[in-house]
């Protein structure tokens, strides 16, 4: 027991616990003597790191969307085009979520419904948080002329929300359907969203074309 409260992923082995449990019970019969014996610790070690349960399911969805977040900013440093890059962007927060509540029978909002008021605010956090690394994508795409985006700030927010739905917030993983319906969806969303930002072809003034027409 002492070795494993003296590991230096504890906090993360805390977490995965958590995982557990609450696909198991819910949040509501979860206690820190159920974490405390899935770890193998005891209940004191987890009081040092989490105050307590409701800071402890949370922690769990930070670090969810802390994937999340870092693999949006792999995507974003990748050499492809910006059209691509955020094509793969949406779909990564979506099937990312996705894949890792897929063993939970509830959504998380009906599972976490007794501490809704803090993960709606974390929720909103996480959620400017990956806009802002959408933002920095749209600004490169706009300043190469590949795309129109004269708001880029405004324009990551429309994409964050435009796939919200299909996050296992308000819908469990089994109420989405199957992954590869899931992923054909919101590709589709995708591919609508970052078509609306290709930069058209610059058209030839009126003159030119006068000009062009008396030869």
């Amino acid at each position: 027991m002492r070795q494993i409260a003296k590991r230096d992923d504890i906090h993360d082995l805390i977490l995965d616990a958590v995982d557990v449990l609450l696909a198991r019970y819910g949040y509501r019969k979860m206690t820190m003597d159920d974490v405390a014996r899935q770890v193998g610790i005891g209940k004191g070690t987890i009081y040092l790191h989490f105050p307590g349960k409701e800071e402890l399911v949370l922690s769990h969805i930070d670090r969810i969307a802390e994937r999340v977040l870092a693999g949006l900013r792999e995507i974003a440093g990748s050499p492809a085009l910006a059209a691509e890059r955020l094509r793969r962007m949406l779909g990564l927060r979506v099937l990312l979520r996705f894949d890792s509540v897929l063993h939970y029978s509830q959504n998380l909002g009906d599972l976490l419904s007794s501490v809704r008021p803090a993960l709606l605010a974390r929720r909103e956090g996480h959620f400017k948080n990956e806009a802002k690394v959408f933002a920095a994508v749209l600004r490169e795409g706009a300043q190469s002329g590949e795309l129109e985006c004269p708001d880029p700030g405004t324009t990551s927010w429309i994409l964050v929300q435009a796939t919200n739905s299909l996050l296992p917030f308000n819908l469990s993983a089994r109420e989405l359907g199957l992954r590869d319906e899931l992923e054909g969806q919101v590709a589709r969303i995708a591919d609508v969203l970052v078509r609306g930002l290709a930069a058209c072809p610059k058209r030839p003034s009126a003159s030119r074309i006068k000009s062009r027409s008396s030869k």
